[in-house]
């Protein structure tokens, strides 16, 4: 191998910790299928529609073939993905209560077209309810090349971090700026880029999406009042619900801090798990969505450790939503 200085400079390692894929020349691929598989179903299943004519909710993914991939060459990325998506639907009919059911057939999502242009096929099972049809094919379609979208947006940003590398002028020219500013460098808006020389751990962005059946000030509540803490941790914790205020729940699993109070509208916290690097805190950012008879709740996770993006988001599916709902459905059934 041709030493530093000599020979094409395309194929000599630099003086890089890691050594690899030096100034990105070299192909680089990774299959993002199974991370698709799961991320198409967070962002279609749970999907709410409303309108004067009802209500419908996107209940299930019930098909997802075909696959999904990144490569890298020359500093570029390439993507990769073809998928045939089947959704089922329900809905009631806002002035007679009938429910309906019916599917959603997405055939042929890929590179080659658009989202705008892909085609989105919308049906019902036989009998009445064509009001609800109709609210599907429009305002549904709508939201489901929306969600659409905000997958492939995850894909080449969430999926691709480390996969483009910096050069080593590009490091030394980011340590010097370090040195300057006399400041940690902070997670970048392009994920792929946050294994730059001087960043002590790769991060990801978490982004989670819920429905409640519950007022938006209501579940607002929930992450704020102390007793309701502990009623869905099933844990003693510290809530002090205030801009600068401490929290501390499961046993002193999780802790953070309070530093936006919207009521009823948005939270934000410094947050962390007990077993990430020492004094390394996530942003977390929850946006309550009001809607009629119910909220959705946006969660917004950056600075997550990569080694840690599946428990966390397990953490938050498992401990939070999953709690929550229980919490909820027992304060419902204490009414009745």
């Amino acid at each position: 191998m041709a030493k530093w200085g000599q020979g094409d400079p395309r194929w000599i390692v630099e003086e890089r910790a890691d050594g690899t894929n030096v100034n990105n020349w070299h192909w680089t691929e990774r299959d993002a299928t199974s991370w698709s598989r799961s991320k198409l179903r967070e962002m279609l299943v749970g999907l709410v529609v409303e309108g004067e004519a009802g209500r419908c909710e996107i209940s299930e993914l019930k098909q997802v073939e075909g696959e999904a991939s990144c490569s890298s060459r020359k500093g570029r990325l390439i993507f990769f993905y073809e998928w045939n998506l089947r959704l089922s639907w329900r809905g009631t009919v806002k002035e007679s209560g009938e429910k309906h059911k019916g599917s959603i057939e997405i055939p042929n999502l890929s590179e080659e077209n658009e989202v705008d242009d892909t085609e989105i096929n919308v049906s019902k099972k036989k009998g009445e309810g064509d009001i609800l049809k109709e609210l599907m094919r429009t305002e549904g379609t709508t939201k489901v090349r929306e969600a659409l979208r905000e997958y492939l947006k995850a894909l080449k940003t969430e999926f691709t971090w480390g996969m483009i590398l910096p050069t080593k002028a590009a490091g030394q020219d980011l340590a010097a700026e370090r040195k300057m500013s006399g400041s940690a460098v902070q997670e970048s808006a392009s994920p792929h880029l946050l294994d730059l020389v001087g960043v002590k751990i790769p991060t990801v962005r978490v982004l989670m999406r819920e429905i409640f059946k519950s007022p938006a000030d209501e579940l607002y509540s929930i992450f704020t009042t102390q007793e309701l803490v502990q009623k869905f941790s099933k844990c003693p914790a510290v809530i002090e619900a205030e801009k600068g205020g401490k929290l501390l729940m499961f046993n002193g699993c999780v802790s953070g801090e309070y530093t936006e109070l919207v009521p009823g509208q948005r939270l934000v916290l410094k947050w962390r798990c007990r077993n990430w690097p020492d004094e390394h805190y996530a942003t977390v950012a929850l946006n309550f969505k009001d809607m009629t008879a119910a909220t959705e709740l946006q969660l917004e996770c950056k600075g997550v450790p990569a080694s840690n993006e599946d428990s966390t988001r397990q953490w938050w599916k498992k401990q939070y939503f999953e709690e929550i709902h229980n919490l909820l459905q027992q304060s419902r059934d204490n009414m009745d």
